[in-house]
């Protein structure tokens, strides 16, 4: 089969959703001469699932010999973002954002190779922060039409709500960066979630009229399930890369209990498999897809964790399902020989596990025959776990389909 150039493989991967001017872009990509930046605004002190189909993107442009800066938003993480937001961010402090964004230069690292003149790593806050606000306002503000930007789809559901001066002002934040970056770095591309469509138009327009240079813009689609849900949400919480947030094995069980209709785009989005290799997968169905997941599974562990985190969780998970109680690697909650010699009520050690959030969720959860103990249902709330319920050195508790732990005695 013949390779397909960078610009057909992004298609091929659905990786492109919108884009400023096709032929002129992909005339970019397929040269490998595109200086391209992806914003990350420092919400958090780990990026997510969420932020991984973006850094994919990077390294995958990267490989095909283009240059990824990666822009942190010191500057514009003091006011937020308000696309597509309900309501007003919650304000952070300069401390934390500076915090925020050494964690995620850290996990960045790990995908985008930073050495001398193939990436860079850049801070708004180098340029925002020391901005006058009447010059600001003569040489950039004079090209923004208000009318425009209250039109943009982005903005339309905080209309009603209350759209704050303060929060109005990320657009020009953010076409700013576009220009700044154009000057300082040669940078013609702005790639980005399919949410800031309208900011990369802003930087695109904003580069053309204050410097009549040629830029463009191209969006990622927000990574979603088949149902358009955003994916990387669980009852705990977000999945997040930073390994005490988010084991590799729960990583890895994320991954391997996707719906069967999300795991062939996962793979061509998520990955550096080969279309080819993918096309296997294609036409499998319901268990069948099995060994689809698993492979989706063990490859995003791979890349965000290690070979070995993957290694052990697949082996957990192949434990789990095939009906044996190993899996050292799973969530594990630690108890007393004693305690468990007087036995630990099953109310008490789903919420102990963080399988339930309080002992009435755990009891509502078992009568409903939802928790199994070492592969059998548990039908009694009023069990107690012992050490006669050890198997294989751990007592392992199941909720639902899809979340499991051990406890172990010490």
């Amino acid at each position: 089969m013949q390779k397909l150039s960078c610009f057909e493989d992004l298609k091929a991967r659905s990786l492109i959703a919108q884009i400023t001017d096709e032929e002129q872009v992909r005339d970019l990509l397929d040269k490998g001469c595109a200086t391209f930046y992806i914003g990350f605004d420092p919400t958090a002190d780990s990026l997510h699932v969420g932020h991984f189909v973006a850094m994919m993107m990077m390294a995958r442009l990267q490989r095909a010999g283009h240059r990824p800066i990666a822009l942190f938003g010191g500057g514009t993480g003091l006011i937020g973002d308000p696309s597509f937001k309900d309501d007003m961010r919650k304000m952070m402090t300069a401390e934390t954002i500076d915090y925020n964004i050494s964690c995620f230069k850290e996990q960045m690292s790990h995908f985008i190779d930073f050495s001398e003149g193939k990436a860079e790593m850049v801070n708004n806050a180098d340029w925002l922060l020391n901005l006058n606000y009447i010059p600001f306002l003569r040489d950039i503000g004079v090209h923004f039409s208000v009318n425009r930007m209250l039109s943009a789809e982005c903005y339309k559901q905080r209309m009603e709500r209350g759209l704050s001066f303060f929060e109005l002002n990320y657009m020009i934040m953010q076409s700013y960066d576009f220009l700044e970056l154009n000057r300082r770095f040669g940078c013609n591309l702005q790639v980005g979630g399919d949410d800031q469509w309208s900011n990369i138009l802003g930087g695109v327009e904003l580069v053309r009229r204050a410097d009549r240079k040629q830029a463009y813009g191209l969006t990622i689609p927000l990574l979603l399930t088949a149902e358009g849900k955003k994916m990387g949400k669980t009852e705990r919480g977000a999945v997040w890369l930073d390994r005490e947030k988010t084991s590799p094995y729960d990583f890895f069980q994320y991954w391997r209990n996707v719906d069967d209709a999300d795991v062939v785009p996962c793979m061509k989005k998520l990955t550096f498999l080969e279309l080819e290799d993918i096309a296997q997968y294609e036409s499998l169905e319901g268990s069948g897809l099995n060994a689809a997941k698993e492979r989706l599974a063990y490859e995003l562990t791979s890349m965000v964790h290690s070979k070995h985190d993957a290694d052990e969780a697949l082996a957990a998970a192949k434990a789990l399902f095939g009906g044996g109680s190993g899996g050292a690697d799973m969530p594990t909650a630690t108890v007393s020989a004693g305690e468990l010699e007087a036995g630990i009520g099953l109310l008490d050690a789903l919420v102990l596990c963080k399988l339930a959030p309080s002992k009435g969720e755990a009891r509502r959860l078992v009568q409903q025959g939802g928790v199994q103990i070492n592969g059998e249902k548990a039908e009694d709330p009023a069990m107690n776990l012992t050490t006669g319920h050890i198997s294989e050195g751990a007592i392992i508790i199941k909720k639902g389909k899809k979340s499991f732990c051990r406890i172990v005695a010490e």
